[in-house]
């Protein structure tokens, strides 16, 4: 390579403060995203879905008709198509008529789900009502359907037309109101924070459906979620009174929402309050499981009270408790967020002991490598990432990405390009790309200093600073002679 060409390379990657490095590759092969892209019907199918002319004379479910009349339709066709089409609309309904017109195809349960997770995505539930309401479907419709239908609802944020949609399903659409469905729709309502319908809707439904303990749980939990510890504690009273028992799940909910309200308002309290909570669990003679544990050892992680949480967890034993699977990696990453990298290697290793190996998955090793990556502890990132590959877990291009971004900040080029082929020998779709260089870790040009020739004009301390040095060299000069020697007058 010329010096010309040098020259140009090296002014292409340092032309600022933070220079970028580019992975370069002589062959580079796109893969697509999809996971169903290997489907060529479930693509043709969802290309007349997507490219509908309105100007087309034919409805959609007869041009499928005339274009796919020899397919069979399966549920992993219905899904996979589904998937690709999200920008369909209204134009499935159609698809949905060719799925009833086709003699070799019959609506399950699960096809069902399907459409109404479709739909339920868009916020589209005119459509849904409008498909469930088919008298034809009615046979079709089973607990899958309810539980895609109520968990669309609660998500969009609808509380009032869950709640509606569960007094006329029966009615409507044929769906089974009984317990199973209403601790269904009392927990999706608890789980995203709808405690006040929930309650109401327990309490209109008293005299039809008799609450259980494992709805005064959930609806302790709903409180617990909102943050209003007030109303959770009066709901508890009330359980009490009535001749029910706070289960230990209740109990581990109230504890959280302590703990949480602590650490938004004073962290010091937290030891305090959470034994209040321990009391009086012990007084109503509900015993402490792994839940209560991981929760006061999630907290005091979150406030960085590793120490802390580490006792909680050589503890545990003394109540008949033992770590499962949330203990441990809640406990590995803040060791590693701490800086403590040797005892969180030792917490995995402890993992794999009691049992835990298939929860050391793809997921869990990429926050143990972000969290390493973020406390700029690249190598020892290196060596659980090599450890991740020994325990079987194939590496993806999130936490390639990762890796090589960070390898480039810290200027390490050459191991950032090992790992990049590692990845294409591994089959992993990664992209050659440019990645910034941490200014801190970039080579920083010598600056030369040239001293200029151009004489500067003598300031007024240093002239005289010059004629008290002359005045010295000239008193020194009258030094005492040895004897026989004339001195000089001054």
């Amino acid at each position: 390579m010329s010096i010309s060409r040098l020259l140009f390379l090296r002014r292409c990657l340092y032309n600022d403060q933070t220079p970028k490095l580019t992975f370069l590759s002589s062959h580079f092969q796109s893969f697509s995203s999809s996971p169903f892209s290997d489907d060529p019907v479930s693509l043709s199918v969802s290309s007349e879905l997507l490219n509908n002319p309105s100007s087309d004379p034919l409805p959609i479910s007869e041009r499928l008709h005339l274009k796919f009349s020899h397919i069979n339709p399966t549920p992993s066709l219905v899904l996979s198509t589904l998937n690709l089409s999200p920008e369909a609309g209204r134009t499935v309904l159609g698809f949905h008529q060719w799925l009833l017109s086709n003699p070799n195809f019959t609506h399950s349960d699960e096809t069902v789900s399907f459409f109404v997770d479709y739909f339920g995505r868009r916020k589209d539930f005119k459509a849904i009502n409008e498909l469930l309401s088919s008298s034809r479907l009615s046979l079709s419709l089973g607990p899958k359907t309810l539980h895609a239908a109520i968990d669309r609802l609660v998500r969009a944020g609808r509380p009032a037309d869950t709640v509606s949609f569960f007094e006329k399903m029966e009615r409507e659409y044929g769906l089974k109101r009984d317990r199973e469905s209403l601790t269904l729709v009392v927990g999706k309502l608890c789980e995203n924070g709808f405690a006040s319908h929930a309650e109401r809707m327990v309490k209109n439904l008293a005299n039809e459906f008799f609450p259980d303990e494992k709805i005064c749980d959930l609806l302790v939990k709903a409180w617990c979620v909102d943050g209003k510890l007030d109303e959770a504690k009066r709901l508890a009273g009330e359980m009490y009174r009535g001749g029910f028992e706070i289960g230990v799940s209740a109990y581990n909910a109230i504890l959280d929402c302590v703990c949480k309200l602590c650490r938004d308002k004073d962290p010091f309290r937290l030891d305090l309050e959470a034994e209040k909570v321990l009391v009086e669990m012990d007084v109503h003679g509900v015993p402490r499981n792994v839940e209560t544990f991981n929760v006061l050892i999630g907290n005091l992680c979150k406030l960085r009270r590793t120490e802390d949480a580490m006792k909680l967890f050589h503890r545990m034993g003394e109540w008949g408790c033992y770590p499962d699977d949330t203990t441990f990696l809640v406990l590995i990453r803040s060791l590693y967020q701490a800086a403590r990298v040797g005892e969180g290697d030792e917490m995995i290793d402890r993992m794999r002991s009691a049992g835990f190996v298939s929860k050391l998955d793809k997921k869990a090793y990429y926050g143990f490598l972000k969290i390493l990556c973020g406390i700029e502890r690249i190598d020892h990132a290196m060596s659980v990432f090599k450890k991740m590959k020994e325990d079987g877990c194939e590496p993806g291009i999130r936490t390639y990405d990762l890796l090589m971004g960070k390898l480039c900040a810290h200027s390490r080029v050459d191991r950032a390009n090992a790992v990049f082929n590692e990845a294409k020998k591994r089959g992993v779709p990664v992209e050659p790309k440019a990645y910034m260089v941490d200014p801190r870790f970039a080579k920083k040009k010598k600056v030369r200093v040239v001293k200029s020739s151009v004489k500067k004009r003598e300031t007024l301390p240093e002239k005289m600073a010059r004629k008290r040095r002359r005045l010295k060299q000239i008193r020194l000069s009258f030094v005492k002679k040895p004897k026989g020697m004339m001195r000089r007058a001054f």
